[in-house]
């Protein structure tokens, strides 16, 4: 295999001014990264010190602006082999420090000229930090970046922002999803088939689940019952994805009927709130959310301590001291963050159901919770027999 000529750099635009506004007033100046021109999302923070390619096109963070607690992002630069989806997602993109010249022998360009040939409009420059810790202490909340001819005065770009959509109460799920099914095929020999509903699907999620020999239907996040069932199916999957759970009643109808069927689940994320508010649980919105791919979790069912990717704004609001009685049997809470007692995981005691709230495929980060795949497999295995 040969590798792609080195990324040349481009001209950097250190003096094209940027800035950007929270809804609360508070300002940050710094310089044009990536697209110029204005965009507006909610602002939330990641702390993970690597995979920002995979960060950039997660569905999940469809209309969310995301500030990188990491000094220095783009160092890799970006290639045509770890995007989790087709594009970017991101609202809007900030960092402290650009790499000016990205350093990888799989880079193709710099993460400058893809978030502007996609048109995400970034900023550079600022202190990321302070900008961290406003968010942690006043919550995440709209925000806008301008750059180029959207400048304007200050009161100005402050209305902008406060015109802008909240992230609570937002339907996002069916902006992000295939429109089309579409198969992701066993690797080897095929022992199950799984029905995956895709609400911001990440492309290695189906991977993981074909390297266990399951063959995966992705359906569109409308998927009627009638769909899921026509694909005859020996498990069902509800993916990551943007926006309110609350929303999610048409979802949340379905997949009642698939507890009903007592046909194996597994929900990730999105599908973790889903199966929650199926159980008669409800859903709160996390001050600032968990954002990463260093954050700690336990498995409550074997003690073991995880280190997991997250990006989940919204959790579940159920039960962590007992088992809870559900119109689906006993249900508890599987997995809890150690940073905050929320909750991560759900499992049913007396239906073939469980979920996390974090990210198990976790392309760029750890891979402590791969077994949670396994895991699903087995629950087929056991149902089957």
């Amino acid at each position: 295999m040969t590798a792609p000529a080195p990324t040349k750099p481009r001209p950097w635009r250190e003096r094209v001014p940027a800035v950007l506004v929270l809804e609360d007033g508070r300002t940050f100046r710094g310089q044009a990264y990536g697209a110029i021109g204005e965009t507006f999302g909610e602002a939330v923070f990641n702390t993970g010190m690597s995979g920002y390619q995979e960060t950039l096109t997660d569905p999940s963070y469809h209309r969310q602006v995301v500030v990188m607690t990491a000094p220095q992002i783009g160092n890799t630069g970006w290639n045509d082999e770890d995007d989790e989806s087709k594009q970017i997602w991101v609202a809007g993109y900030v960092v402290r420090d650009p790499a000016r010249v990205p350093s990888n022998w799989r880079s193709l360009r710099s993460l400058d000229e893809e978030l502007a040939s996609q048109g995400v409009v970034g900023i550079s420059g600022i202190d990321t930090r302070a900008l961290t810790r406003h968010l942690r202490e006043r919550g995440a909340m709209r925000v806008g970046i301008f750059s180029g001819e959207a400048l304007a005065e200050q009161a100005e770009l402050l209305q902008r922002v406060l015109r802008a959509p909240e992230m609570k109460g937002a339907d996002l799920c069916a902006e992000v999803a295939t429109t089309e099914t579409y198969v992701v095929p066993a690797i080897g020999a095929k022992k199950f088939t799984v029905a995956a509903v895709d609400l911001g699907i990440k492309a290695m999620t189906p991977q993981r689940m074909a390297e266990r020999g399951i063959e995966v239907h992705v359906l569109p996040a409308n998927a009627t019952v009638e769909d899921i069932y026509a694909v005859k199916p020996d498990g069902v999957f509800f993916s990551n994805g943007p926006g309110d759970p609350a929303t999610a009643d048409h979802q949340v109808a379905v997949l009642r009927e698939v507890l009903s069927r007592k046909t194996p689940f597994f929900g990730i994320c999105f599908g973790n709130q889903i199966l929650g508010r199926a159980l008669g649980f409800g859903t709160y919105k996390l001050k600032y959310g968990h954002r990463g791919i260093n954050q700690p979790v336990q498995d409550r069912t074997t003690g073991k301590v995880e280190v997991t990717a997250h990006n989940h704004g919204f959790a579940v609001e159920a039960p962590l001291d007992k088992v809870s009685d559900t119109a689906f049997g006993r249900a508890e809470v599987s997995h809890v963050c150690l940073n905050d007692d929320v909750v991560e995981g759900l499992q049913c005691l007396d239906t073939p159901a469980f979920s996390v709230q974090y990210h198990p495929e976790a392309a760029a980060g750890p891979h402590d919770a791969a077994y949670l795949f396994d895991r699903f497999a087995q629950l087929m295995e056991g149902q089957r027999a």
